[in-house]
């Protein structure tokens, strides 16, 4: 069932005098399981509505309605599906004990996957939910993968369900639904021949099965060598040689590279699909592109400071922007790689910069200066990783001014 706890002005919900907090039970007799049910449900023109009210009392509500005509009800968010696995690699386990409440939540949820783009293992759907991801069409899921062989992919999530990788894959491309599938790359456990062995399985189950991401593992100083370990600089490069054998029978066979890892900075036409940007495939390209794009319009700011803070990672492509922002602006600018205390040293990405590193790395701020921080440091509630209000953040490092955004010259020119 799902919970109301919004109801739109002039709708048909606010008619019908639905209560907030009143719980949809079923649907034309059909019972609703959460949102997604719902959204699918309410399709039809005419329909018997099973409601439970606050005071628990049940009533049966009809409604014959015209094309457009919303119900007006916003429904509560499901209780998350959570992870069955105890990946060896599992980045919860290297979450620092003050980090943001909603990272210790082990999802893994289809319905996310499907709404947000978020990567699942399918090992905790049977037949029935995966013949619901049928019969509801939906396409695309993002699927973590890691391995196709099953002794492999078990040893590596720790769930015998795992082993079943290729035959739920099978099962959805063979019903028409389109997958998305990531390989998180552990040395000594999913690399070499099982990496070879993982594109040629995936590759072979047609092109249902969309793209294929590479990455390697992502470990913090909370789980480092307990008991993966980071790949070396030649089982890096091994792998990407491996990838691009994958990219060179995929263009063959499909006309698209299909897999994605690589050393240098390719253009975005490298990734093909639009519809991995949100899953940070491409990331940096966009990033560099979205600056060419903009570095005409920034504007004038000459006499002041800007300050851009950034993870280890990507402290050489801000170190190259850095002349051509002042030149554009005629503002002095610096460029500071932030040391992650949180996670450690082996932590250099931007978004996972905790507030209080960031913090530390502007000690002397001065009227005028413009502190520019990623966005993604940052989550809905402005709040960064390690609990940090922005609110906050502004205030200690007045008088000067902080601004956020994915984008330098957006950035900028939002001032």
């Amino acid at each position: 069932m799902v919970r109301i706890i919004g109801i739109e002005s002039g709708s048909i919900a606010e008619e019908l005098e639905l209560a907030i907090g009143t719980r949809v039970i079923r649907i034309n007799g059909e019972r609703v399981r959460d949102g997604i049910d719902f959204a699918f449900m309410q399709a039809d023109l005419e329909l018997e509505l099973e409601v439970l009210d606050p005071s628990g009392i049940r009533s049966i509500l009809e409604i014959a309605r015209e094309p457009g005509d919303s119900l007006g009800i916003l429904p509560g968010p499901d209780k998350i599906r959570e992870c069955s696995n105890e990946c060896v690699f599992c980045f919860i386990d290297g979450n620092p004990p003050d980090v943001r409440e909603s990272l210790w939540i082990r999802d893994d949820d289809f319905r996310l996957s499907f709404t947000y783009g978020s990567y699942v293992t399918l090992t905790n759907l049977g037949a029935r939910g995966l013949q619901r991801l049928v019969d509801q069409r939906l396409s695309p899921l993002y699927v973590s993968v890691h391995a196709t062989e099953p002794e492999v992919r078990i040893r590596l999530l720790k769930n015998p369900e795992a082993g079943q990788i290729m035959e739920r894959l099978r099962f959805l491309t063979d019903h028409g639904l389109e997958v998305h599938t990531q390989v998180v790359l552990c040395p000594e456990w999913n690399t070499g021949p099982h990496l070879d062995h993982t594109v040629d399985d995936l590759l072979s189950l047609g092109e249902g099965v969309r793209t294929l991401s590479v990455v390697p593992v992502g470990l913090t100083r909370y789980n480092l060598g307990r008991p993966v370990r980071l790949l070396t600089r030649e089982e890096a490069r091994e792998a990407i040689r491996q990838v691009e054998r994958g990219r060179e029978r995929a263009q063959g066979e499909r006309g698209y590279g299909w897999c994605y890892a690589g050393e240098e900075l390719p253009a975005l036409s490298y990734y093909d699909d639009v519809e991995l940007t949100e899953n940070g495939v491409g990331a940096v390209r966009r990033f560099v592109d979205s600056f060419e794009e903009g570095i005409g319009e920034l504007p004038r700011l000459s006499g002041r400071r800007i300050r851009m803070l950034t993870g280890l990672s990507m402290l050489p492509f801000l170190e190259a922007l850095g002349p051509r922002v002042a030149a554009a602006t005629g503002a002095e600018v610096e460029v500071s790689s932030v040391r992650n205390r949180l996670f450690g040293d082996s932590v250099t990405v931007a978004g996972l910069l905790p507030g209080k590193d960031l913090l530390d790395a502007v000690p002397d701020p001065r009227e005028g200066d413009l502190v520019l921080i990623p966005s993604e440091t940052l989550n809905h509630d402005e709040l960064f990783i390690d609990s940090f209000p922005l609110v906050d953040f502004r205030r200690q490092l007045a008088p000067a001014t902080v601004i956020h955004g994915r984008e330098i010259t957006a950035a900028l020119r939002a001032l």
